[in-house]
């Protein structure tokens, strides 16, 4: 007598699943992008702006504080030597721009005093930031 034994399945990989793990790395993936390009300055606080956009491919960040200090990348530099070490930090690079942070309080002067230093340096592409009107 010949048994008659149920027809095999296939067996096949789900989809459902694959696609929502790919979903959350590209989310989290995204997220760390976006988190990063906002923390290159030091901490100061900035104006509010409804227009404001963040750059992504600058290389230099300046940092004017309140009491009318700069910082280059994080190192603090005299106003008066800033066009030298901006010169100095963006050779051999293409096309390179910076990240303006002043503190909403800096007055002014301050502010065209380093952006004239910023622009003897050779460098056109200045993005000066803000945070994002509510």
């Amino acid at each position: 007598m010949k048994v008659a034994l149920p027809a095999r399945r296939k067996s096949r990989i789900e989809m459902i699943p694959l696609m929502d793990v790919m979903f959350l790395l590209l989310v989290v993936f995204v997220y760390s992008m976006f988190s990063m390009a906002v923390h290159r300055g030091l901490p100061v606080v900035l104006p509010a702006s409804a227009a404001a956009e963040i750059e992504k491919h600058m290389v230099l960040s300046v940092t004017m504080q309140r009491d009318g200090s700069v910082c280059l990348d994080k190192e603090p530099v005299r106003v008066d030597d800033l066009t030298q070490a901006l010169i100095s930090r963006s050779e051999g690079q293409d096309n390179p721009g910076v990240l303006l942070f002043a503190d909403k309080d800096v007055s002014y002067q301050d502010l065209f005093r380093v952006l004239d230093r910023i622009r003897r340096a050779g460098l056109p592409r200045i993005s000066l930031q803000a945070e994002e009107a509510e």
